[in-house]
């Protein structure tokens, strides 16, 4: 779609892109810009002071020179605007993180050309480089930075080159509609988890009361997963081997995690506690169940399951 002459010329597009898209993005004349970089400023004072010495002088081998790097300079415009021209950028998944990490957004990057890509590099919070071979695609992971949760969405992702001499940065301003979500921060807290149904109790549709993990219970061998917490250092330190703590809510075949029962001072305390037991239960193979805002889930624990959890927890 042709874009109206104040348009083409708003700040906002040099800087922040166009409208943000769900779709593939080709890059063209229209989304590329270029200016001069510092060495091809410098580059201009050179055939500058080129001339005037050929002025003042009057050398012809100077002036011829000075022409000789103006052309240089001018021809290169062309080749920093075809290092970007053509390619093809598509958004690809998003990899969701804990507030407070950082999150991944994938870039997919198509060069349909016969023409090599050079120096090309790709900035969100941090820059990542590449070079695209004829026919090329190219998946990176660019990463932002998480502070509270809920959606995150992407911000302009600009890709740039200056190939191939350096006088020139062309760049491109892209905004995708791409958003990850973001679960609670986990709390640093370790308390025990609330008390819960076992099956035997269960099945006669009575509760027994249990006190989580502050009754130990038993050692048990060190299995790959268990929680670091409950390592037995003593034992270890004794060179008897590694050991596990084994407490009585270890024993627990399913729990209740709720949000009216999960202690805390404020909303964010509540949902980043039951972030951490969601965490912890699902590390030691515990079924749970989960009830927040509406949401109930019956006990159970796998990848789904605990992405739903987190996933309630995030849009709470």
């Amino acid at each position: 779609m042709a874009l109206a002459l104040k348009q083409r010329f708003k700040l906002s597009r040099f800087i922040s892109g166009e409208k943000a898209s769900d779709k593939s993005i080709e890059l063209g004349h229209r989304r590329i810009f270029i200016l001069p970089t510092l060495r091809g400023l410098g580059f201009v004072a050179l055939i500058f002071l080129l001339l005037l010495i050929a002025f003042v002088y009057n050398n012809n081998l100077a002036y011829l020179l000075a022409f000789l790097l103006a052309s240089i300079f001018f021809i290169t415009i062309l080749h920093s605007y075809k290092a970007l021209a053509g390619l093809v950028i598509n958004p690809g998944h998003c990899q969701p993180a804990f507030a407070g990490e950082a999150v991944g957004f994938e870039i997919v990057i198509s060069n349909p050309g016969q023409v090599k890509r050079f120096n090309l590099q790709a900035k969100l919070e941090s820059v990542f480089q590449l070079s695209l071979e004829v026919e090329e695609n190219k998946r990176i992971m660019l990463y932002s930075a998480s502070h509270k949760r809920g959606w995150h969405k992407i911000a302009t992702v600009t890709l740039s080159s200056t190939y191939p001499l350096g006088l020139f940065r062309a760049w491109s301003p892209l905004r995708f509609s791409a958003k990850a979500l973001v679960y609670p921060k986990p709390s640093s807290l370790e308390l025990p988890f609330p008390e819960a149904e076992g099956k035997q109790s269960q099945a006669q549709n009575n509760q027994q009361t249990r006190k989580g993990n502050e009754d130990f219970y038993a050692l048990k061998e060190y299995q790959r997963g268990d929680p670091v917490r409950h390592i037995h250092w003593k034992a270890f330190a004794k060179g008897q081997g590694l050991f596990s703590k084994q407490y009585a809510g270890d024993n627990l075949s399913e729990l209740w995690l709720d949000y009216d029962q999960t202690p805390g001072h404020s909303t964010e305390e509540r949902l980043s506690q039951l972030c951490r037991w969601v965490i912890d239960a699902e590390k030691m193979g515990v079924k749970y169940g989960f009830a927040v805002a509406g949401v109930k889930l019956e006990p159970g624990h796998g990848l789904l399951h605990y992405q739903k959890c987190l996933q309630a927890l995030a849009l709470f």
